[in-house]
């Protein structure tokens, strides 16, 4: 049976309007270990944002948050820190064109870049939208996403993409190699078991994830739980990552949940989870 380190590697911890660490609580409750702690959107923490200055305050919320998480894993939890692409519809609606706003989300990169330099974040958050919006909004939020995979490269760290659908982000590893950063560092967030060119992160459904450990490749599992009080438990709950692990290992997927909490981990992010563990 497994019995090693439990990666969720997308989960939300909102310290204003959520549950914040008790929800982190939960996860080592239930057999989790380690955690990757993604900002939710900045209008979501602070407000709505216009320069570096914001951006800063809302991820050092999330650090905060994360810190308090780490203390009361048996493992570790990393920020990984960023832009949400839905951002530029919001900017577009506060009167911005898409040049305009692809270059304030692209300084909100670079403040995210920088601390992942300095050492507490350890990934790069980016994307494109994931519902339907014009060439010019498309192409901005694209030149965004670059702009990430660019100082990815840069910094020495991966980027977790939120996007689209689909299995084929072929042209999404080609550019992400284009600026310097390998296609094994780039993360497709909130995935289905398999997908052309990066790396999944699955949404931790019964049938995605036993598609995921029939496979070879690597991969993470995650909930993209996003602490929201008015949807308790939405995308999935705490818990899920941890129960769907012993659920896997019942199956007798052992292998791919090594590969998934241990392996991928290690290979995207340089981290080692079996090492942190019981500090």
């Amino acid at each position: 049976m497994y019995d090693g380190p439990v990666l969720d590697n997308h989960l939300h911890l909102d310290p204003v309007n959520g549950r914040g660490v008790d929800a982190a609580e939960e996860f080592a409750r239930a057999g989790g270990t380690h955690l990757n702690v993604l900002n939710k959107p900045s209008w979501h923490l602070v407000g709505d944002v216009d320069d570096e200055d914001g951006f800063g305050e809302s991820f050092e919320l999330t650090i905060d948050a994360t810190e308090e998480a780490d203390e009361r894993l048996s493992g570790r939890a990393w920020p990984v820190l960023g832009v949400h692409p839905a951002l530029i519809s919001r900017l577009l609606d506060r009167g911005y064109d898409p040049d305009e706003a692809a270059e304030l989300m692209q300084a909100g990169i670079d403040v995210a870049a920088e601390y992942v330099a300095s050492g507490p974040a350890l990934a790069i958050k980016s994307g494109r939208p994931h519902y339907e919006v014009d060439d010019a909004v498309w192409d901005a939020s694209n030149t965004v996403m670059r702009h990430a995979f660019a100082r990815a490269a840069e910094v020495g760290c991966a980027v977790q993409l939120h996007t689209e659908g689909g299995e084929d982000f072929e042209d999404v590893a080609e550019w992400a190699e284009a600026e310097g950063l390998p296609r094994e560092r780039v993360v497709k967030h909130y995935s289905g078991g398999y997908v052309e060119g990066v790396v999944p992160s699955v949404i931790s459904h019964k049938d995605e994830l036993e598609r995921a450990c029939g496979g070879e490749w690597p991969f993470f599992m995650e909930t993209d739980f996003i602490d929201d009080p008015d949807r308790p438990g939405a995308v999935l709950g705490p818990k899920t990552v941890p129960k769907r692990t012993r659920w896997l290992a019942e199956a007798g997927y052992e292998e791919a949940l090594r590969r998934a909490h241990v392996e991928t981990p290690a290979r995207v992010y340089g981290i080692d989870t079996i090492a942190t563990l019981s500090r």
